[in-house]
């Protein structure tokens, strides 16, 4: 279960840098929020995609995967922990060793209850505004995934697949998944 740490303070990434405990947070439009470590349907397919897309980006050497947590700071107020990131080799200048800073080319969401409405409204809108040019959502509930990509500063609907069926990446060349071998 996520919690709102505190509600009336807006949160900036040095502040949010600063804390000295163990716990994973993002900030979100300035709201910290504290995320519990995700369960294990989850984790398992966070392992099975992202294990695909990082041997096709290795074999094709078109840049670099990393996997939650890993910050993806697109400014102050919004330090993102996404579940799989791509970032091509054109774009390696926002790589740094405390994290992502800037737009990666590709972000990967697993819904959880939890994280349902934050990744499907609150963080899409985010990464649409910031310029990361495909976002992926996957729905463990309804085993599918969602590709958007980033058209004209908004994001459109690029595929679509369920249990059977491939999705393709528009970002990565010849990147493609068939939703039954991560589900």
């Amino acid at each position: 279960m996520n919690a709102v740490m505190d509600e009336k303070k807006i949160w900036t990434y040095a502040e949010y840098y600063s804390l000295d405990d163990d716990n994973r947070y993002e900030i979100l439009e300035g709201e910290l929020i504290m995320a519990s470590a995700p369960g294990l349907s989850h984790q398992g397919i966070s392992r099975d995609l992202g294990f695909i897309l990082w041997t096709y980006v290795k074999n094709n050497k078109t840049g670099t995967v990393f996997f939650a947590p890993v910050d993806v700071v697109l400014n102050k107020y919004n330090v993102l922990q996404t579940d799989i990131v791509f970032v091509s080799k054109d774009n390696e200048s926002i790589l740094e060793e405390r994290g992502i800073f800037g737009a990666p080319d590709l972000v990967v969401e697993i819904l959880s209850p939890s994280t349902l409405r934050r990744d499907r409204h609150q963080k899409k809108a985010v990464y649409e505004r910031f310029g990361v040019k495909e976002y992926w959502i996957v729905d463990r509930a309804n085993r599918s995934i969602e590709v958007f990509i980033l058209k004209q500063d908004a994001f459109t609907l690029h595929a679509c697949a369920t249990e059977h069926e491939t999705v393709k990446s528009k970002v990565i060349d010849g990147f493609e998944v068939k939703v039954s071998e991560i589900m």
